[in-house]
Parts: C-alpha cells; sequence; structure tokens
C-alpha cells in the first residue's frame, strides 16, 4: 500500500485548463509558456554547443563558465558579489530548485509560512519533506503582504517562509519596506528564506527588481531560485539555479549530486555565452512589459476589470464580476467551452478556495493571440 505524502486532489488545474483548451481549440491563457520564438541566437548557440562537443555530464554544480555568467549578471542588476565556485548550483528548472531546497533544509514537523495565493507546488514540496505549511492570505485587491498576519502565523516551530516576487499569480512586487519587515520576521524567529525570484527580469514601469540577496540579513539566511525559462522564452527546457551562501548551497549540493547531478550541457554553455550581452534581459523586460500593455488595451473592450496592471510575472488578474456569479473554477470552464479562451480561477492557488470572481490571464504570447483572444472575450 502505497501512502501518499500530500493528499492530493488529482492533477493540476493547470493540466485540466490545457487539456480542456485542447479538446475544445480554445485560446490557451491559461499557463505560463510563451507561444512565441525564442531568439535566434540563443537557438544558434544550443547548435554550435552542440556541434562543439558540449555533450556529455557538466559538472555537478553546472558549467564554471554559467556559474561566472550569472556572478556577473547579479552584480550587474544587483550590486552584490556572489562567489560562482561557492554559492552558485545549477538546476534542471526552478521548480526543482525549489523542491530540493526545501529537501535541504525542512525536518519533520518544520513549519513553513506560505502567502497565498501561491504557486501551486509550495505546498505540496512542503508536505513530501514532512513540513507543515502554514498559510497566510495576501490582502485583497493588490496582493500585498499583510505583516500583522505573518507575524501573528510565526511561532517557535517556524522554520522558514517562501516569498514570490515578482508574484505568480498575482503580478505584485515587493518593496523596500516589504523587505525590511522580512528581516525583522527572520532576526526575531531565527528563519530562514525560500526566495523563488523566477521573474526577476520581468518588472514593468521602471521599477527594479529588489532581490532578497540585497540584504545581507537576509542573503545568510537565504536559498535563491531562478529559471532562464521565464527570461528567455525557453521555459520546455527546465532550466534554473539556486544562490545560497557556501554552507547553505554545499547542504544543497550534497542532496542534488543524487537527485538530478547535472544539467542539460549544450543549453548551459549556449546560456553562458548569450548572457555575455546583459542588454538583453533588458530587451526581455520591454517585449514583455508591451505585451502586458497590448493585452490590457484590447481587454478595454470587455466586462473584465482589474484593480491595477501587474507589476511584474507574466500574469494579469482579472474579475469577471460583471460577467457571472459562477464559481472561479466552472467559470473558467464554461469559459473555455462556450467561449475559447482558456483561464486559471485563481482559487486553484489557495488552500480554501473562496470564490473572489478572479481569473489569472498569461499574457506572454504572441499579438495576434491575444488579440484574438480579447475579441472572443469582447462578445461576452
Amino acid at each position: 500500500m502505497i501512502i501518499p505524502k500530500y493528499p492530493s486532489t488529482g492533477i493540476t488545474i493547470f493540466s485540466i485548463m490545457s487539456a480542456l483548451a485542447q479538446e475544445h481549440q480554445a485560446i490557451n491563457l491559461s499557463q505560463g509558456f510563451p507561444d512565441f520564438p525564442i531568439d535566434e541566437t540563443l537557438s544558434e548557440l544550443v547548435a554550435a554547443a552542440i556541434k562543439e562537443g558540449y555533450n556529455q555530464y557538466a559538472p555537478m554544480p553546472g558549467l564554471p563558465a554559467l556559474r561566472q555568467a550569472i556572478s556577473r549578471k547579479v552584480a550587474h542588476f544587483q550590486g552584490v558579489d556572489i562567489d560562482p565556485d561557492t554559492e552558485i548550483t545549477i538546476t534542471p528548472g526552478a521548480t526543482y530548485a525549489i523542491y530540493t531546497a526545501f529537501a535541504t533544509l525542512l525536518q519533520p514537523g518544520d513549519e513553513v509560512i506560505v502567502l497565498e495565493p501561491a504557486y501551486d507546488s509550495y505546498v505540496p514540496n512542503i508536505y513530501a519533506n514532512s513540513g507543515i505549511p502554514v498559510r497566510v492570505t495576501l490582502n485583497d485587491h493588490d496582493f500585498s503582504v499583510d505583516w500583522e498576519r505573518v507575524f501573528a502565523a510565526a511561532s517557535t516551530r517556524t522554520k522558514a517562509i517562501i516569498i514570490n516576487n515578482p508574484h505568480n499569480p498575482c503580478g505584485s512586487t515587493w518593496t523596500a519596506t516589504d523587505f525590511q519587515q522580512l528581516i525583522r520576521l527572520v532576526q526575531t524567529y531565527g528563519l530562514y528564506v525560500f526566495a523563488d525570484e523566477v521573474y526577476e527580469h520581468l518588472v514593468y514601469d521602471g521599477k527594479e527588481h529588489l532581490s532578497v540577496l540585497r540584504f545581507p540579513e537576509l542573503r545568510e539566511r537565504s536559498f535563491a531560485l531562478y529559471s532562464f525559462g521565464k527570461a528567455f522564452h525557453c521555459t520546455g527546457w527546465k532550466m534554473g539555479y539556486c544562490i545560497a551562501p557556501p554552507a547553505l548551497t554545499k547542504a544543497f549540493r550534497d542532496l542534488h549530486q543524487y537527485l538530478a547531478f547535472s544539467v542539460n550541457t549544450p543549453m548551459q554553455q549556449a546560456l553562458a555565452i548569450y548572457l555575455e550581452d546583459l542588454e538583453r534581459l533588458k530587451s526581455t523586460t520591454r517585449l514583455l512589459q508591451g505585451k502586458r500593455d497590448f493585452f490590457l488595451e484590447q481587454m478595454k473592450d470587455t466586462r473584465f476589470r482589474f484593480d491595477r496592471p501587474a507589476q511584474g510575472s507574466y500574469f494579469q488578474v482579472m474579475s469577471y464580476e460583471a460577467l457571472s456569479d459562477l464559481p472561479d473554477q466552472e467559470f473558467a470552464r464554461w469559459l473555455t467551452q462556450t467561449h475559447g479562451v482558456a483561464t486559471i480561477p485563481l482559487s486553484s492557488f489557495y488552500g480554501q478556495p473562496g470564490n473572489q470572481r478572479l481569473v489569472r490571464f498569461c499574457f506572454a504570447k504572441k499579438e495576434s493571440t491575444l488579440e484574438a483572444a480579447a475579441a472572443r472575450l469582447s462578445v461576452l
């Protein structure tokens, strides 16, 4: 008899909605993957790496050239020096890095504060590593952190908190004040931080991304977790990395070496060269902000509403309150089946789903895709 480590309710809502979109030939604005090609230069670099013989196992921590490129990138964007040899580990995607960080740190009964709505892997990862998630709900409307709730949820049993900045699914970002509160929390309870910064280069309207790495009080107790897939539109590559201080990195690698061991070698080599020009990351920001703005302009002719544009990420949360009283999961299915546009119901990101009548749209798509989706939604 197999005893589940997580009280699963079946396949994820992302798989459900994507399958439903395919069945009904709907425009899929549910899952966070682009439908436009990656930069041709990056494709050519991968092909060149294969031809040049980068086809065997990479070193367990990752190719030195890629770790050095990441170190230069962090210094450029965050003003922080990271040792590429002792603080950076390349991983097969950010979700893997998140799981491995949990597995590195958690012991049976350890509590982890989770801010909801939350990316769907966090809670199952915590349960799978014998931890206990302590859910704290973000503020309505702007999805900012209610620090009074967070401090009320913390105790001597709390081992860590996981943060997500920019936020998936809500597109909110953290302020310097948030980080000062986090420092106070960490110092009060001796916590560790899991910092999901997958969308670090997708922050809009001239704002800069504040990383947990900028704050020495946090950096020394943090696993910072990243993905190349979002920044370079190659989510299917499953390429990510973990930045942590040397002692945490050693413990992370002690486990990583018996899981994936190493990561796709030609793509590591290609990314190392591609990152020599950091202007490409600024171009990514401009590209995705343009898509956000285009999508919101198209949606003006619909009855969907939003409180403010997404500050970051691939996603815009919108209310369908003017359209229907259906619970969001029923509404999302109905919308896919009858009007041919797939979304994700926001309740999927909560442990105790409510009925806020909110859905998440992915705008990381071709303009023609976004225009066609908005046209279908405008008739509602």
